[in-house]
């Protein structure tokens, strides 16, 4: 017994070990030449989130289906000193240093603070902006005049402040407030200040980053800056930490920038370059003479022109410009649904079966698959698949560097999540068969293989083409978390283009119809069906 007990508690210290190996391996990867394989590609592949942007990474308003921003300018000098080209990749704010470590970027630039924790874990650049946090209030709010009325309770409730999750604003507001202020997380900027212009779940206030404040004033006249701006922190830019060449590489570039003022007039083209910026006073000019706090006026007037602001439009015009990207990932929201229902439909026959008919060795863990698909969410099996399979592949398989791309692991979590809800639909319809059927079959001489394909499956299908249909709608629908892992479908193009054109009626009315335009004809063949069967059924 004790051995029994030291073997069981072997086992599970291995099972730690390996769980811990597994997360570290980005930790624990061997250095290698990241620079040689960015110039031997001939890009230099960065990420940023595009939804709500402003004024760092953001479509054109001129051209939407252009990028333009600080970060953008900012990529094309480090890729002009890399020697190559700079590709953008989409990603979720929150979630690039996870794209990041799966290999898909080289480099994050989206206004990423520095942190002890991001530095142990990433390399991190010298700063290219030196951020400040501004306190926002309602114009309409007499009670909110200082950062101090946060402390204080307002209608015998704590204050709340809405934040951008996991950035500098949220860990100020947590030191500065404590128990005092309640938070509310949101995943974009832009979405934190209107749940505060519109007072949306009693939220009083918002934390901004200054130079996102300045670029989408114009779009929030409801609110006002409370006080001067705190909370001084760096914007860096971050890389492996496996790959030091890189990072100084980058900055070399970033310094070259600062020195022949070539970021400040891209600051300036945006309108945030402030005194901040002037206190690190490395500009010099082409003789080597240091450039004091004095700005020069010359703000390369030869650049295309870019609104230095956010600039709220809508009607008909922003639908002509900017409908047709709404209607391509119209496109990828049907691309990713045709392809993961059958699958979806395939799987779900088979642990149908396999629970019905299979033994005890196929239907008991059919039906844990059943149960644990269907009671975790499907954002949590759609990161598992992304980021989880990679490192599995690089244990089993090393040195491969096998991965699996956005589109395929978008396919396969939604074909695994959908498949257990048609494995229950497809249990029921072959339930609801006469059992005395298949014992007819098998008594003619058909084996019960035979017999299930023949006679019990197609049966059964008829009955659950139905729901299986309306599954299908929903299908459409849940493409939408698919974001969480880069891939731009109907609704976050949605959300990209809305806060960029500041056009969230319109577009939506837009989006709606076209989700409406996908779903409606199955519900009209789901109708058709469920009447046909009903009348086959009276007859």
């Amino acid at each position: 017994m004790l051995n029994d007990r030291r073997h069981h508690d072997l086992r599970s210290l291995g099972s730690m070990l390996a769980v811990a190996w597994l997360f570290a391996l980005p930790l624990l990867a061997k250095a290698d030449d990241g620079l040689s394989r960015i110039r031997e590609r001939g890009t230099l592949i960065w990420g940023a989130d595009q939804e709500g942007g402003g004024p760092l990474v953001y479509p054109s308003p001129a051209d939407p289906t252009r990028l333009i921003g600080i970060e953008v300018e900012l990529a094309e000098l480090i890729a002009e000193h890399l020697g190559v080209k700079a590709q953008f990749a989409q990603g979720q704010w929150d979630k690039l240093p996870d794209l990041l470590d799966r290999g898909d970027i080289d480099l994050v630039l989206n206004a990423y603070e520095w942190t002890a924790n991001r530095a142990a874990r990433y390399g991190v650049s010298i700063p290219y902006y030196i951020y400040e946090l501004q306190l926002l209030g309602r114009a309409a709010d007499a009670t909110l005049t200082s950062w101090d009325d946060l402390l204080k309770p307002l209608n015998g409730r704590p204050r709340k402040v809405s934040l951008l999750g996991g950035s500098a604003a949220q860990e100020y507001v947590e030191q500065f407030g404590g128990e005092h202020i309640e938070i509310a997380l949101f995943e974009g900027a832009t979405d934190a200040m209107e749940a505060t212009e519109l007072a949306l779940s009693g939220i009083d206030a918002n934390v901004q980053d200054l130079p996102i404040w300045i670029f989408y004033a114009k779009g929030f006249p409801r609110l006002r800056p409370i006080g001067p701006p705190v909370g001084r922190g760096y914007y860096v830019a971050m890389t492996r930490k496996s790959e030091p060449e890189l990072l100084r590489a980058v900055n070399a570039s970033l310094l070259r920038s600062l020195q022949d003022g070539s970021l400040r007039k891209i600051l300036m083209k945006y309108g945030i370059w402030n005194e901040t910026q002037m206190m690190r006073g490395l500009e010099t000019t082409e003789s080597g003479n240091f450039i004091g706090s004095s700005t020069p006026a010359d703000v390369n007037s030869e650049q295309d022109a870019a609104p230095t602001s956010y600039q709220p439009s809508g009607g008909w015009e922003v639908i002509r410009q900017r409908g047709g990207l709404l209607v391509k990932s119209a496109g990828m929201t049907v691309l990713l649904s045709v392809t993961a229902m059958p699958v979806a439909v395939l799987i779900g026959l088979l642990i149908a079966l396999a629970r019905l008919y299979g033994p005890w060795y196929l239907g008991k863990p059919a039906a844990v698959y059943v149960e644990v698909v269907r009671g975790t969410p499907l954002v949590l099996q759609l990161y598992l698949i992304y980021f989880l399979i990679p490192r599995l592949l690089d244990l089993m398989f090393p040195g491969e560097e096998l991965s699996i791309n956005a589109f395929a692991a978008a396919v396969t979590g939604l074909a695994i999540n959908y498949s257990a809800y048609e494995a229950e639909i497809y249990r029921g319809g072959i339930r609801s068969i006469p059992q005395g059927q298949l014992e007819a079959a098998i008594s003619l001489g058909m084996s019960r293989s035979l017999a299930l394909r023949r006679i019990i499956i197609p049966q059964a299908t008829r009955l659950v083409l139905p729901p299986m249909t309306n599954d299908f709608i929903a299908l459409f629908k849940d493409t939408a978390v698919c974001s969480v892992i880069t891939v731009v479908e109907l609704s976050k193009q949605y959300y990209i283009q809305a806060r960029s054109a500041g056009a969230i009626v319109e577009l939506g009315l837009l989006t709606a119809l076209l989700y409406l335009a996908m779903s409606y004809p199955l519900s009209v063949l789901t109708n058709r069906m469920e009447k046909n069967l009903s009348q086959e059924r009276r007859g």
